[in-house]
């Protein structure tokens, strides 16, 4: 028997939040299943970590960065 994506749908929506957190988390990672994304991302993670390190960058507090970045996008 073939379930509808509809009729999945309305099946989620009467899941509790918990549940349907659990789900789309689920359904998130099964979308990335491309390996060179991942070494793509572990590349780039590899790379700022080594620029924050050195000193080549500074980190800011979070509500600095927060607050430049919504006087940037208002």
């Amino acid at each position: 028997m073939s379930i509808t994506v509809e009729v999945l749908e309305a099946e989620a929506l009467n899941l509790s939040v918990a549940e349907r957190s659990r789900l789309v988390e689920k359904l998130i990672v099964s979308l990335d299943r491309e390996p060179d994304v991942e070494s793509a991302w572990a590349t780039e993670v590899a790379r700022r970590h080594a620029e924050i390190e050195s000193g080549a960058v500074s980190l800011l507090p979070g509500a600095e960065a927060l607050a430049r970045l919504k006087t940037e996008f208002q």
